[in-house]
């Protein structure tokens, strides 16, 4: 009996065991101090802990040294850092890149690092060829904003960068010391990471006139001056020691990261995307390399090498060991790239089979209300045709003017029958958007004309009411013709399933404002009864034999033309408000709820 008890006891420990979440730690490189790292960094690994199931992520912030050595003892599985450190440590650790940051403060660039050389704004420095045998201080020699960039560019100018500045003061981090010593004339010059002389201007820690940057260039869409080019941003790289499927769901959750996420906003990012090509660090490392060397390098190395020829043989040996891995670890780089393009091209394609299946959807629902629509004009033009057929066989002296008039009626009905049949093709036809200029008011009698027949077979009451002064908005008309039915289908539906005895009204009312049009359609049924959050989602809905498609398309496209899409019960509290707002053509402002 006691052996069983402890038995079970130590299943339970197991399954405990089993069952508790991996801790799993991100080397981020704190470029600001360690506080600040943590401060930036943390939401986004509450995030992560939010999305990847088993598991919690923590902070591990360091300088690149710090970094290095917590990769070595294995204290850290990611890293977020800058390229030129992980093309440092790809070269000794398994690391695979998941996703390049989009820059929050440049429009969301991928290539944000950059030198920016910063002098005493009373000094006669005026150009990168002042500064030679002058005294700089940076941030760290492993550091590509704060160092390697500005060495690159020495190096395109055609100077050795060896011994150009008579001294280099490497201060680590953080980077607030660099200008202070401009500041205190300790050196003659800082290199700097770009925007470090915006940010410490912003925190009023040094006043902006007395210093200037030298070489400046503020690339389209930067609000930053920079002395250097430009290489790819920060991003995140997984040890591929890590289990596949978490690094993958990582991957997923960095890509499906919101532009306004707070997550993203404290991390000073937009957003994550694929890996980018480094083909530009890798030049910048080579040429660093190349160009490091003086003219006895191959001598030094040949007297080094009869010197000391097992250890140059094991040295060639580890050498080629190491480029073979690089290229197995670029293959294998390459191998997930191409997985999550086709993955993301899988979900696209999956995306336009849903749309499709709402606009068929949607025809299925109005298809007697077309047929009207389609038989109108129909009955017209055999009206018409049989009538000029009787005169005819009446041989009758035909009048050339009632002949014309006869003629035009039967061509405007075969005109409306074919906007009719443009109209159900435009819906059906998936494509991607065509903005042009459209009138609001034009596709709003669209629609009801398409849901007039059933909106008759119900004894549902359709108004419309204009405010302001009318004009054009910059629109696709098919995607907006889509959401108006899907708004007013709704509406009806609403009402013939609501219990009330009070006859059915849906009012259309368009209010032009000065810069944006809002169209509300208000209905008298029974309202909201579900989250708002949660009726917008996809797949879900409140009818039996709904898709759970109609509210979320309706959101996106709305979110295309950069509007608003909101839905409320009315102030009354009887019915729904379901309201969209468009700006004006050439508007630039936001929109206003």
């Amino acid at each position: 009996m006691v052996r069983l008890i402890f038995g079970l006891l130590a299943l339970l420990s197991v399954a405990t065991v089993a069952a508790k979440p991996q801790e799993l730690h991100v080397g981020v490189l704190a470029n600001w101090g360690y506080q600040q790292a943590v401060e930036r960094w943390q939401p986004m690994m509450d995030y992560l802990t939010e999305q990847v199931p088993d598991a919690n992520f923590h902070v591990y912030p360091g300088d690149f040294a710090a970094l290095h050595h917590a990769m070595e003892q294995g204290n850290i599985q990611f890293i977020i850092t800058n390229p030129g450190q992980y093309l440092e440590l790809s070269n000794q650790y398994p690391l695979s890149w998941l996703a390049t940051m989009r820059s929050r403060r440049h429009n969301g660039a991928t290539s944000a690092i950059g030198s920016a050389i910063i002098v005493k704004a009373s000094s006669d420095y005026r150009t990168i060829f002042d500064l030679k045998g002058k005294v700089v201080a940076a941030s760290d020699p492993d550091a590509l904003g704060g160092y390697q960039a500005t060495i690159g560019l020495l190096h395109q100018l055609g100077m050795s960068a060896k011994d150009y500045f008579s001294e280099v003061n490497f201060l680590g981090f953080p980077l607030d010391p660099l200008l202070y010593q401009v500041r205190d004339s300790n050196v003659d010059a800082a290199i700097t990471p770009l925007c470090t002389f915006e940010d410490m201007v912003a925190r009023g820690l040094i006043v902006e006139a007395d210093y200037r940057v030298l070489n400046p260039s503020k690339p389209k869409g930067f609000e930053c001056q920079c002395s250097t080019n430009l290489y790819p941003n920060w991003s995140f790289a997984a040890n591929e020691s890590i289990d596949s499927r978490i690094s993958k769901a990582i991957t997923q959750a960095l890509m499906n990261l919101p532009a306004e996420h707070p997550a993203a906003v404290k991390a000073q990012l937009m957003g994550w995307t694929s890996p980018i090509s480094q083909l530009n660090v890798i030049k910048l490392f080579s040429d660093l390399n190349v160009k490091e060397s003086n003219e006895n390098r191959w001598e030094t190395l040949t007297n080094w090498f009869k010197d000391n020829r097992h250890w140059g043989l094991f040295a060639l040996f580890i050498f080629i060991v190491a480029t073979v891995y690089h290229l197995w670890i670029e293959y294998r780089f390459h191998q997930k790239s191409e997985s999550l393009i086709a993955s993301e091209r899988q979900l696209k394609q999956q995306e336009i089979a849903l749309e499709r299946l709402q606009s068929a959807a949607i025809i299925g629902e109005i298809g007697a209300g077309l047929a009207h629509e389609i038989n109108q004009p129909i009955a017209a033009i055999t009206s018409y045709s049989e009538g000029g057929i009787m005169r005819l066989q009446s041989q009758q002296q035909l009048d050339h003017l009632v002949t014309m008039e006869l003629l035009e009626k039967i061509h405007k009905q075969s005109t409306r029958a074919g906007d009719v049949v443009h109209r159900i093709r435009g819906l059906l036809k998936r494509r991607d958007a065509v903005m042009s200029d459209v009138n609001i008011l034009t596709l709003v009698d669209e629609s009801i004309s398409l849901l007039r027949l059933e909106l008759g077979q119900r004894e549902i009451h359709i108004a419309k009411k204009v405010k302001g002064e009318p004009f054009f908005i910059t629109a696709d008309g098919v995607g907006l013709l889509q959401v108006l039915i899907n708004l007013i289908k709704n509406s009806i539906d609403a009402i013939s399933e609501g219990q009330s005895s009070e006859v059915g009204k849906i009012t259309i009312s368009i209010d032009f404002k000065a810069q944006q049009v809002n169209v509300a359609i208000l209905d008298n049924g029974p309202g909201l009864v579900e989250n708002v959050d949660a009726l917008m989602a996809t797949f879900f809905t409140t009818k039996e034999d709904g898709l759970g498609l109609g509210l979320a398309i309706c959101k996106d496209v709305i979110k295309e033309h950069e509007g608003l899409f909101t839905l409320n019960n009315c102030t009354d509290g009887h019915g729904c408000c379901a309201t969209i707002m468009l700006k004006k053509r050439g508007s630039k402002q936001k929109i206003q709820a």
